[in-house]
């Protein structure tokens, strides 16, 4: 799973959340990491330095083995607050995902021989 990390001009490359966003997100979802082939992590600073209420910005878009890629984004006060809260969706995005794949390989209703009982 490789993971990419992008910043505008107004995002400090240094900042914390932004140098452990790598590894935090190989350990969150370390479960779906046979299917990620790359995550993409976008943040921004929606106002460029101006103060502002959820102003920060995390898109986090995500590339699955055979299927279109999947984007979550979450604005927040802080950057550590976008982050997290992109992270955690993109995670319960991924489990429905996988939850509902499981479903359909577990029943189909076209198998003949589940129709011939």
């Amino acid at each position: 799973m490789l993971v990419l990390i992008n910043t505008d001009n107004h995002v400090d490359a240094n900042d914390p959340v932004v140098r452990q966003a790598q590894a935090d997100l190989e350990q969150a979802l370390k479960r779906y990491a046979s299917e990620i082939t790359r995550i993409e992590v976008h943040f921004q600073d929606v106002n460029a330095g101006k103060a502002g209420a959820n102003d920060k910005r995390c898109m986090l878009e995500v590339r699955l083995r055979g299927y279109d890629p999947m984007a979550v984004t979450t604005t927040g006060a802080t950057l550590t607050v976008a982050y997290h809260g992109a992270r955690d969706k993109l995670a319960r995005t991924l489990e429905r995902r996988f939850s509902k794949l499981r479903e359909t390989v577990r029943h189909n209703p076209f198998d003949s021989s589940e129709n011939a009982r």
